[in-house]
């Protein structure tokens, strides 16, 4: 779809379904745009709610609430898969454009459609078992070990089970669920790619990711990852060819596997900007929220070359605290050389939230693994 040129001049009405902390970061890159920005949202006191043009009160997850938000709006866009698709399928037939399409947010937002969608289109994934019910998942034990990953609703490391022996089938779920055959990993990484109404497409340099075990939450990330050249020429196929076969514009972060053979597998895609992308901001040429903006605004898709190497690191609320958020050791994380706080603004914190963020740039591997380290022990949310 070709964006009428008169777009370009306009100020735009530009409607973000979620107001988390994506929405907050993609608000502050909307700054350098013609663009009138709005957030539906339930929670008055999110994170993007001071930082919008216009908030509106409401459920992301309601037919209603987002046909009712969208008919005001030249073109929506999500920060959260999880939103009512009907109304955004309304919406694009009456001219709303929306980023992705609600044809990939449908498939994307089911793991099992997923799954699908990945061998319809012959791309290289974890073999997989559909499992209606708990009772199917009994029935799979030839096939672990594997990863029990719900349908529909799972986010943030929620709704995913290691099924590693009999013993664990009890903790699958007792819902339509893929199970995934469990892959000897070398690395984990993330391709951030860009695609325009046109289908011009920019890359970002792939990052390695590293988890922490017990959250299955990123607790960091280096950019750029640790590949030989022949790893990244397939890092790179894979993901356009993920991005292609949806036909739509958007920012889309596909998640991959390294094997222990140098084979390349998807695991996730996210339709969206992305944790994955967060050091884009400072690191970046072109950060993963401008660019967004460029597509959606219909500007020149921009430079994804990094500045400087640079690793991320996650800020997540402390285990055993819940309730208003106090950072400790933040003013010594701030005299790191380089490095870049981004907190969420979120009031409240729990065990496992993400509370914010640190980008720390240095052309140094060793010494960004240091600085890392420092922030991961050195900043501390408890209540």
């Amino acid at each position: 779809m070709q964006i009428p040129i008169s777009y370009l001049c306009a100020m735009q009405k530009i409607g973000i379904l979620g107001g988390g902390q994506l929405g907050r970061m993609l608000l502050q890159a909307a700054a350098n745009y013609p663009v009138e920005t709005f957030v539906l949202e339930n929670d008055p006191e999110c994170p993007a709610a001071h930082l919008c043009r216009h908030f509106v009160k409401g459920d992301i997850k309601n037919f209603d609430d987002v046909y009712a938000f969208g008919k005001q709006l030249d073109a929506i866009t999500i920060e959260i898969e999880n939103v009512n698709v009907e109304a955004l399928e309304k919406l694009e037939t009456e001219g709303v454009r929306i980023y992705p399409k609600p044809s990939v947010l449908k498939t994307i937002k089911n793991k099992i459609l997923q799954k699908e969608y990945y061998r319809t289109h012959q791309i290289p994934s974890p073999e997989f078992i559909v499992t209606p019910d708990a009772a199917a998942l009994k029935e799979q034990l030839a096939f672990l070990p594997a990863v029990h990953k719900l349908g529909e609703g799972g986010y943030d490391g929620r709704g995913v089970q290691l099924i590693k022996k009999e013993e664990d089938l009890s903790k699958g779920f007792d819902a339509p669920s893929v199970l995934e055959k469990m892959v000897d990993i070398r690395k984990e990484i993330a391709q951030m790619v860009a695609i325009n109404d046109k289908g011009e497409t920019a890359l970002y340099p792939p990052v390695e990711m590293l988890f922490d075990p017990q959250l299955n939450l990123l607790d960091y990330q280096l950019c750029p990852a640790e590949i030989d050249e022949r790893t990244l020429w397939k890092v790179e196929a894979i993901a356009l060819s993920v991005v292609r076969n949806f036909k739509s514009p958007g920012i889309f972060a596909i998640e991959m596997f390294i094997d222990k053979n140098g084979d390349v597998l998807v695991n996730e895609t996210a339709p969206r900007v992305h944790n994955s992308g967060h050091h884009t901001i400072e690191a970046h040429y072109s950060s993963q929220f401008d660019m967004l903006w460029r597509v959606i605004l219909g500007y020149p898709l921009g430079n994804t070359e990094a500045i400087l190497p640079s690793i991320m690191v996650n800020v997540i609320g402390a285990d055993k605290y819940s309730g208003n958020a106090i950072y400790e050791g933040l003013e010594e994380v701030l005299k790191i050389e380089n490095a870049f706080v981004h907190l969420y603004g979120k009031k409240q914190t729990k065990p496992g939230r993400k509370m914010g963020h640190v980008t720390i740039l240095s052309k140094d591997k060793q010494d960004l693994l240091y600085q890392s380290n420092k922030v991961k022990h050195g900043l501390i949310v408890k209540a």
